[in-house]
């Protein structure tokens, strides 16, 4: 029986998430400086960030990859992971996501819920993951509690509970009153070593608190029966019995506490790490992870937290690192692994040997005898395994749920600057788009040229950047170019025939389809319609294979076609000629011709983009974005700025950000996220049309 480290009702695996500037980043280094991890604290805006350890991003000010950390707090183990906040890395925070148990959600007080703190908070919706919210940055100008608390009701559709309140805001921020425990929070000296000190809460605070510990308690007393035995008989509600029911309320997600501070000025961090520990669930209080078995797909399967159970772990990650080489990050769910064990790749259906184990502080390692349930590590060895893959026990097998990641948007041509050059970059590019599932590698088979695809020019950038600092390797960059794709407006139908005769054995296939158009985002859906046998079952995935590979390049400008559903209507075989690869071709053929009849048309990339830029130039954002076939969503008035809701093709939107400057004298930000896509207007068709040589 194995040993664990700590018990694992003391472990919170949490994610810190939020919009680019909310401050994550920083959070997290006073969280590491408080709880005894670090001894000097780093910062973002000078380079030195502890999770910032990739020289671009420290270059850049902004967090790129995900990465990991631990740490100890009033004798418990935290596992964090600081995520990402810019739309380019979306992947980052949805893998991430997958494998925490808690997260806090940093919100600027100045702007509150921004478009990508949104995005971020859906993911998290998504793989239901209780969360307590952290209002941030109180001590800046136009800071205003109420109001980024009031942005989380109306654009989250949360049910905020404020168990701080701010004593002060902007420049007279100096406390915290802490609802729960009703005491005021100050902090004495300055900097980093500022104490805590606790005091009675102030008369001319004494009403803010009254309300706030009375919504409190009557949000408590609808998700605890003991708090409402007591709200309805008038009783004092122990600080213990409000603590037990609001941690109840946000394990069943109906609740988000929120909390307030200023990481900058180290204020309300150890208050922060309280909440961690008192309101985010231990591995213990998840539900037990849901898999499904790899014989028979259909038939679901269980593994509960613990020790006991048969080892499973989830890979969520992989990073090329300089010193060690390949390292895969893992999740385990049940069970313990030793290090130089063997566990099952479910993917690939080998074993592979799990030779060394490692706990990570961002770029530090420390060498594990062992890793089990609940614990997040990192795995040295797994040569074969990629972001998804299960790995199990060999005689329990499971295949836990993979993370389903976006296709790219934008893609690039990219050729090596010399003949030496040649090899490298090819295998740069190989151990790129292992780490990372939004990045993709093809060959243009028509030019012969590398084609690399991404989530935004911001993405590829840095790839590129990586790969001279990195892996040493010049490369020249094509314009970027836009993911276009096809799809269909009517039903249409066709025959397709693989018919081939030549002395001894021929080939026959022969297959009726039908295509329609499929709800937007199903990409490819095929149906079989086949009855009586008049094609055998066994040639049925090869017309299904055929028909998939011919919508792979488009009948109006080769782009690949989507939400299509093809259906299998008839056919014939031969009992002697007819083979897979006939009835692949015959497939192919019949998709082809009746793709020509179903009116196909050109789907472009939209985004979504929010604007926030001072009242004067409201009329030069707005017009800039008519400029660019935009259309206006909507604006609101924020203190002295206006935010404008626009969506605009992806194609106008290169260069954004230096346009953008220029207009607004620097003084405008923005955001900009994928939203879907929709039709091509013809005009602009015809010139896509015309580029791509196919008109």
């Amino acid at each position: 029986m194995s040993r664990r480290r700590y018990p694992l009702e003391t472990v919170r695996n949490i994610g810190i998430m939020a919009h680019i500037d909310a401050g994550k980043t920083t959070v997290t280094e006073r969280v590491l400086f408080y709880s005894g991890r670090l001894h000097k604290v780093g910062e973002v805006h000078e380079g030195t960030a502890t999770t910032d350890y990739m020289d671009q991003e420290r270059e850049r000010g902004i967090t790129i990859t995900s990465a990991a950390t631990a740490c100890e707090w009033n004798n418990h183990r935290i596992n964090i992971i600081d995520t990402p906040g810019h739309v380019d890395f979306t992947a980052e925070v949805e893998r991430s996501l997958r494998v925490l148990d808690g997260a806090v959600a940093v919100f600027c007080a100045v702007a509150g819920v921004q478009p990508q703190s949104e995005t971020v908070w859906h993911q998290a919706d998504r793989y239901n993951v209780p969360r307590v919210a952290f209002i941030n940055k109180m001590d800046r100008v136009g800071a205003d509690f109420a109001k980024a608390v009031q942005s989380m009701r109306e654009r989250l559709g949360a049910l905020p509970v404020p168990l701080q309140i701010p004593v002060g805001e902007e420049e007279n921020f100096r406390g915290i009153i802490d609802v729960v425990k009703r005491r005021m929070v100050t902090w004495e000296g300055e900097g980093i070593h500022a104490k805590q000190v606790f005091k009675d809460i102030p008369e001319d605070y004494v009403d803010a608190y009254e309300d706030a510990r009375l919504a409190a308690v009557e949000m408590a007393a609808e998700l605890d029966e003991v708090v409402m035995e007591r709200y309805v008989h008038e009783e004092d509600v122990t600080d213990d019995e409000l603590q037990a029911a609001v941690r109840k309320g946000t394990l069943a997600l109906e609740i988000v506490p929120v909390l307030c501070g200023t990481a900058l000025k180290n204020k309300g961090i150890q208050l922060l790490l309280d909440s961690v520990v008192d309101y985010l669930p231990s591995p213990v209080e998840m539900h037990a992870i849901v898999g499904l078995d790899p014989k028979d797909e259909s038939k679901e399967l269980t593994r509960e937290p613990s020790y006991d159970e048969p080892f499973s772990a989830l890979v969520f990650k992989i990073l090329t690192d300089p010193h060690v080489g390949r390292l895969t990050f893992v999740r385990v769910y049940s069970g313990s692994i030793r290090a130089g064990s063997q566990a099952l790749n479910v993917r690939t259906g080998r074993k592979e040997r799990l030779g060394r184990l490692l706990e990570m502080h961002a770029d530090e390692r420390i060498e594990l005898d062992e890793l089990g349930a609940g614990d997040i590590g990192a795995v040295i060895g797994a040569k074969k395994a990629t972001t998804g893959d299960t790995f199990c026990d060999p005689n329990a097998p499971i295949t836990l749920m993979s993370v389903k990641f976006p296709e790219p948007v934008v893609h690039v041509a990219i050729e090596p600057k010399s003949r030496a050059d040649q090899d490298k970059l090819s295998d740069a590019l190989v151990k790129l788009s292992e780490e990372d599932p939004t990045f993709r590698v093809r060959q243009d088979e028509e030019t012969g040229q590398t084609i690399i695809a991404g989530m935004g020019e911001l993405h590829l950038d840095i790839i590129c950047d990586r790969m001279k600092r990195e892996f040493n390797v010049g490369a020249n960059i094509g314009r970027p170019m836009v993911a276009y794709r096809e799809t269909l407006r009517t039903r249409c139908e066709a025959e397709g025939r693989f018919v081939r005769q030549s002395g001894g054995r021929g080939q026959y296939g022969h297959a009726k389809l039908a295509l329609e158009p499929g709800e937007p985002g199903s990409v490819f859906v095929f149906e079989n319609q086949i009855v009586g046998g008049v094609i055998p079952k066994e040639f049925i995935p090869a017309v299904e294979q055929g028909a998939k590979e011919a919508l792979e390049s488009g009948i109006i400008a080769g782009y690949p076609m989507v939400d299509v559903k093809v259906i299998l209507l008839d056919g014939s075989y031969h009992e002697v000629d007819s083979s897979e690869i006939a009835f692949q071709a015959a497939g192919s053929i019949a998709v082809r011709e009746a793709a020509r009849k179903g009116q196909p048309v050109l789907l472009e990339p939209v985004m979504e983009v929010e604007v926030v830029c001072p009242d004067e130039y409201t009329g030069e954002v707005i017009s800039d974005f008519n400029g660019r076939r935009g259309r206006l969503e909507g604006m609101e008035q924020q203190g002295n700025v206006r935010k404008v809701h626009a969506k605009a093709p992806l194609s106008e939107m290169f260069g954004y950000a230096n346009d953008i400057r220029s207009r607004t004298q620097g003084r405008a930000s923005y955001s900009m996220e994928f939203s879907g896509y929709e039709e091509v207007p013809a005009n602009v068709a015809r010139e896509i049309m015309e580029r791509s040589g196919a008109a």
